[in-house]
């Protein structure tokens, strides 16, 4: 127990040092930008007494090193500054969208998850089969197109042409979970074909890499079914692999939401994220680029812990 708690302390040691470098990066790549930040908001028409006076409000006339501290510190409370166009908390706007991301996270892991899985496993039964050829021609093909690219796709032919689902995803506080399921089914189905194809892959490769193995030519040679040498022998120890790859595409779905919810017109922190950049709204763009990373350490973290769990080398290492 030592053991996996120190290996998860120096895990998390990593990502807090990793996500230290990554505020360093957002950052001053923010403070490299061209243009005042106070001339953009205020306009070509403003006089430089105006501009000189709302830099000094803003703190753009203190050095870059003592605003980076002054934020990072409020971006460790929650406190990521006020809205340069709205003049609303950051932490406020974004707290909603942060919301509704997760939700539509969610929404599609739990379509993605066990249908991957189970096809993953359907494949490495029926390996150079018919079927596995069409699956891997379908996931290769899946894997390769962009996201937006599907989402267009599925817009024309399940919105435009058939009128089963709304192209657009708006969301109102009085609708019921139903209606918030058909209303965000379309965001999530091109996220459910994105991340799937990578996950049914890596299920079926670690699968039939534990085929080969001397305790499953064991159970076959004494006749156990094909399905049940996989569902009890090749599937408990194909779970360190399957659990990585499902923790990471995970991390996806949070942090990858930016094209797919901009298709959809959906509220989420992606679109946010797009909105106050073509806006130079830079305290929201550093605080979603900060949270976005921070989620997606988080995650991973949750994979190398999970991975650890779940495999005896890696938890007696000596």
């Amino acid at each position: 127990m030592g053991d996996i708690l120190q290996l998860v302390l120096k895990r998390l040691g990593l990502g807090v040092v990793t996500l230290l470098v990554i505020s360093i990066l957002i950052f001053f790549a923010v403070e490299l930008l061209p243009g005042d930040i106070a001339q953009a908001v205020l306009g070509q028409a403003a006089t430089p007494e105006t501009v000189a006076a709302l830099r000094e409000k803003m703190g753009l006339d203190q050095p870059a090193i003592f605003r980076y501290f002054q934020w990072l510190g409020g971006a460790v409370t929650g406190d990521f500054g006020v809205s340069l166009i709205s003049g609303e908390r950051v932490s406020e706007a974004i707290s909603d969208r942060f919301v509704n991301t997760l939700f539509l996270a969610c929404y599609a892991a739990v379509i993605a998850v066990p249908i991957s899985i189970i096809l993953g496993v359907i494949v490495a039964l029926l390996r150079n089969t018919l079927f596995d050829r069409v699956a891997n021609v379908v996931t290769l093909t899946s894997i390769s197109s962009p996201e937006f690219f599907l989402g267009y796709i599925l817009i024309l032919y399940l919105a435009v042409k058939t009128n089963y689902f709304p192209a657009i995803a708006s969301l109102s506080s009085d609708m019921s979970f139903g209606e918030l399921l058909h209303r965000t089914f379309l965001p999530a189905l091109t996220l459910v074909l994105v991340v799937t194809a990578h996950m049914m892959r890596m299920t079926r490769a670690a699968i039939i890499n534990l085929l080969a193995s001397p305790y499953i030519e064991m159970a076959r040679l004494k006749g156990v079914p094909a399905w049940k040498v996989i569902v009890k022998h090749a599937l408990p120890n194909a779970w360190a692999p399957i659990i990585n790859v499902v923790a990471l595409n995970l991390a996806y779905l949070i942090t990858g939401v930016v094209l797919v919810e901009v298709v959809f017109v959906y509220p989420g922190i992606g679109q946010l994220l797009v909105d106050a950049v073509s806006k130079r709204d830079f305290p929201i763009v550093q605080a979603c680029c900060l949270i976005f990373a921070a989620t997606f350490i988080l995650l991973n973290l949750a994979a190398d812990v999970g991975s650890i769990l779940t495999n005896p080398r890696l938890r007696h290492p000596k």
